[in-house]
């Protein structure tokens, strides 16, 4: 089977040229020349559709129609055996769906999804894991490292598209693994595995063979160096949920979040512990970030923020110290920019003085809060440290804090104040919107409109 042939287009401009070059000759642009497939001329088709007739257009075409004369049906979903990862996905994985995953090399992208699919195996459905990056032996090693015995999960260790995609069409799973998109090479195409055009065109045969059939795929994608996932940035666009891991190698803990999802809510996140065992679900996240004081301490305070549906109580930890010619401001989990309007508006609005301070906030846990709602426990943490005075034991905080001094509401309050009442917390400064109109049983909110009010009210509960 003769080859298609391949041209060199501009990312910039769309200017072709049949060989790579390094400055394009129609915009002048550099190192914007990147290979794709060349349309057969006078075919008229599509080039993935044109292809043995086995890839059709994403969707059946249809009538013109009116919106409310279509039939809307819920997604069915299949649970995956692991919950914190069915809380991510939005309830489950969907059929036909296309999710991209992923996090920095051994953080335990290929750990889970061994897992996922072997309970998936397990719960009846049949299962595909394609490795790109290991041997079917190294596979073998690590399900048995993680106490998987007699698993009937069908592995294919393969980086060639074409074999990669009769397998599934042979074997037809429920649900397909491809570990990892960057290794995978498609012959149609003359550029190394991992470059621009390989990780696009067998994204894209990927994403239409899951659509065409059913078939939910799994692909698992490498970051860069900043974090991002690595390859064309079309790849997050064409695939239906985007997730992300999270978390410090150094730490047992690791956070999967959504960054997109078309069948479920964004930002959502599942929280897992690394064992001996693989990944274990954490049933109660909140316990990671609070760390356990046996009397208070100056300069904490616990904030209850809000990842997706899911309200977390983490502590925010500051420490003020004698600063020299040019003090330090420094955060970690929270925004640098924010803490130095927080200071700001600290001084102006409610007297407290910190421009010969250095000051240093940090969220505990590793967590990264990027939420307006932590303003006012960061500002409580901070007056707690420079003021050598603890919070009150039980004691939480949360509210937007605005440059006029205003606290403003955060956005659920009342799910909120009822999370941290059920985990023992009596005390709470709130925006006043976000009090309740029914007392919570165990739990004194004390509700503020400005910055000065909060600071008089915790002093007032010293």
């Amino acid at each position: 089977m003769a080859k298609d042939k391949t041209l060199y287009t501009c990312n910039e401009c769309g200017a072709s040229s049949p060989r790579w070059l390094g400055k394009c000759p129609g915009c002048g642009g550099w190192n914007t020349l990147v290979e794709t497939l060349a349309e057969s001329a006078g075919s008229g088709k599509n080039r993935l559709s044109a292809s043995a007739g086995q890839y059709t257009g994403l969707a059946q075409a249809q009538a013109v129609q009116p919106l409310v004369s279509i039939e809307a049906n819920e997604v069915a979903r299949t649970q995956s055996g692991i919950e914190e990862l069915d809380r991510v996905l939005g309830g489950g994985v969907v059929e036909g769906a296309v999710v991209l995953i992923g996090g920095d090399p051994g953080i335990g992208k290929s750990t889970l999804l061994l897992q996922a699919m072997d309970a998936l195996q397990r719960a009846g459905l049949p299962t595909l894991y394609v490795t790109g990056e290991e041997s079917g032996a190294q596979v073998a090693l690590r399900a048995r490292r993680l106490g998987i015995e007699g698993s009937q999960v069908q592995l294919l260790a393969e980086i060639q598209l074409e074999k990669i995609l009769a397998t599934v069409q042979a074997e037809q799973p429920a649900v397909c693994v491809i570990d990892s998109i960057q290794t995978v090479y498609s012959d149609q195409l003359t550029s190394a595995p991992g470059s621009v055009a390989q990780v696009r065109e067998c994204a894209a045969h990927l994403t239409r063979l899951a659509k065409a059939t059913g078939i939910a795929v799994i692909l698992v994608g490498h970051v860069t160096k900043e974090g991002a996932l690595a390859g064309p940035r079309v790849l997050e666009h064409m695939v239906d949920t985007v997730l992300y891991f999270e978390g410090d190698t150094h730490s047992s803990y690791r956070l999967v979040r959504a960054i997109k999802n078309r069948f479920g809510a964004v930002n959502e996140i599942g929280v897992f512990a690394m064992t001996e065992r693989g990944l274990r679900g954490v049933s109660n996240p909140s316990a990671i970030f609070l760390s356990q004081h046996s009397e208070p301490v100056p300069g904490s305070c616990v904030l209850v923020t809000l990842e997706g549906t899911r309200p977390l109580l983490v502590e925010i930890q500051a420490l003020v110290d004698g600063g020299g010619v040019s003090p330090r401001r420094l955060s970690v989990g929270l925004e640098r920019d924010r803490l130095a309007m927080l200071l700001a508006v600290l001084h102006r609005h409610a007297g407290v003085a910190c421009a010969d301070q250095d000051v240093f906030v940090n969220a505990v846990g590793g967590v990264r809060i990027s939420e307006p709602a932590a303003d006012l426990a960061v500002l409580l943490a901070i007056t707690s440290s420079l003021r050598g005075k603890a919070l009150p034991k039980g004691f939480i905080a949360f509210g937007e804090v605005g440059l006029a001094g205003e606290v403003r509401p955060a956005p659920r309050g009342q799910e909120r104040l009822k999370e941290a009442a059920k985990l023992g917390f009596t005390v709470a400064v709130v925006p006043k919107a976000n009090a309740p109109k029914k007392p919570i049983a165990g739990l004194v909110i004390h509700a503020v409109e400005r910055v000065d009010e909060a600071m008089t009210v915790v002093r007032g509960l010293d």
